[in-house]
């Protein structure tokens, strides 16, 4: 039996072609960037050339690339380095309740600092509204933070507008884009974002690796200390190897984006269909013309969100959700709540099926009818 992988929203598999730019770095340059001898210089060319083509990539300036080693990293840095550096203007940070918990977490852990945290809440199509951004702003606003695209619902949010309106505030905003970085263009200066978040693994690149987007003039402390490495704001030295792959897949993405964004939009629209032929009642949680093209949060009514998955993985589907599974007991999605309510039954019978390089035509099919099966199984 193949086994079908249908979630690529959490981690996509390295392309081949990453995997061959990163053997001769692996192999041959092994210097430290830092160092000022032969070896170092040429660690170092390599280093300079990918921070270009991060900085290409949405329409940054080469110094404006922090390299991390992941997404959660990068959120981290935005959210508590600006805090930290910017106290002396004000408490005040705003964020979304549906936000990834690299950002959720770090609020909370910045509301213990004593910073005062506003959660915006979202509407059933899983969006923010920007008059309520407007009400929550205050003289003593620092920072916003509003993720790009919900890594659950796959939503867009309307990032260009958060960034128009904050042009004439001083607080800073900040964008985790994880899950649009490989599917929208991003031009950081034309929508007004000053901290954006992006991760390798998300694009087909190799985990361990991410940046930061740090706007020119933006006043930031570093978390950790050592080194001088990426302007003073993140030291350790480089991972040179997994940089050099990250930009390969930077670089494969800016090629082929709208290709994938075609193919993998026909893959959800193909999974549906297949599931409503086959005869499956399915609700689409958000709005399917205001999601990036790969993910699909799909609520089964009448379904358990622990029974579904264990019942894909053991028929070789690869799925997820937004609900915690502990002890046996399901904690609902945060972003569904967010958008329905704890008390919705959406929060405990959706799945998301996210589609990418693993994917073909016919293992999409496959996948839907037995996703088909098993649904009415459990539901009949």
């Amino acid at each position: 039996m193949e086994t079908i992988y249908l979630d690529h929203a959490a981690t996509a598999p390295m392309d081949q072609r990453v995997v061959e730019a990163m053997t001769p770095v692996m192999m041959d340059v092994f210097g430290n960037p830092s160092s000022v001898h032969s070896f170092g210089r040429k660690a170092r060319r390599y280093l300079d050339e990918a921070r270009r083509t991060m900085a290409k990539s949405i329409q940054a300036s080469e110094k404006e690339i922090v390299f991390t080693n992941g997404g959660t990293e990068a959120d981290n840095l935005a959210l508590i380095g600006v805090a930290q550096a910017n106290k002396d203007k004000g408490n005040h940070i705003i964020t979304t309740a549906q936000e990834h918990h690299a950002v959720l977490h770090t609020a909370e852990y910045l509301e213990q600092q004593g910073f005062d945290i506003t959660y915006l809440p979202v509407d059933e199509t899983g969006s923010v509204n920007i008059d309520d951004l407007k009400e929550a702003l205050t003289d003593e606003t620092i920072l916003v933070s509003v993720m790009y695209v919900n890594n659950e619902t796959g939503m867009i949010q309307p990032v260009e507008a958060i960034g128009n309106l904050l042009k004439d505030h001083q607080a800073y905003f900040h964008t985790d884009a994880v899950q649009a970085f490989g599917m929208l263009a991003i031009d950081v200066e034309k929508f007004g974002i000053d901290l954006l978040t992006v991760s390798s693994h998300k694009i087909n690149g190799p985990k361990g690796n991410g940046f930061l987007y740090v706007s020119n003039g933006v006043n930031i402390e570093a978390l950790q200390f050592g080194g001088e490495q990426e302007r003073k704001r993140r030291p350790g030295t480089e991972n040179v190897p997994g940089i050099v792959g990250f930009q390969k897949a930077v670089e494969l993405m800016m090629t082929d984006r709208e290709q994938r964004k075609q193919t993998y939009g026909d893959y959800k629209e193909q999974f549906m269909k297949q599931l409503s032929e086959n005869g499956v009642t399915y609700e689409v949680n958000g709005v399917l013309e205001h999601s990036i093209a790969p993910i699909a949060n799909l609520s089964f009514p009448g379904a358990n969100v622990e029974l579904l998955l264990t019942n894909f993985d053991l028929d070789g589907i690869a799925a997820s959700s937004g609900s915690a599974c502990t002890a046996g007991s399901i904690e609902p999605s945060h972003v569904l709540s967010a958008m329905y309510g704890d008390n919705d039954e959406r929060t405990t019978n959706s799945i998301r099926f996210s589609f990418g390089a693993f994917n073909t035509h016919e293992n999409v099919i496959e996948a839907a009818s037995r996703v088909a099966k098993i649904v009415k199984r459990l539901t009949d």
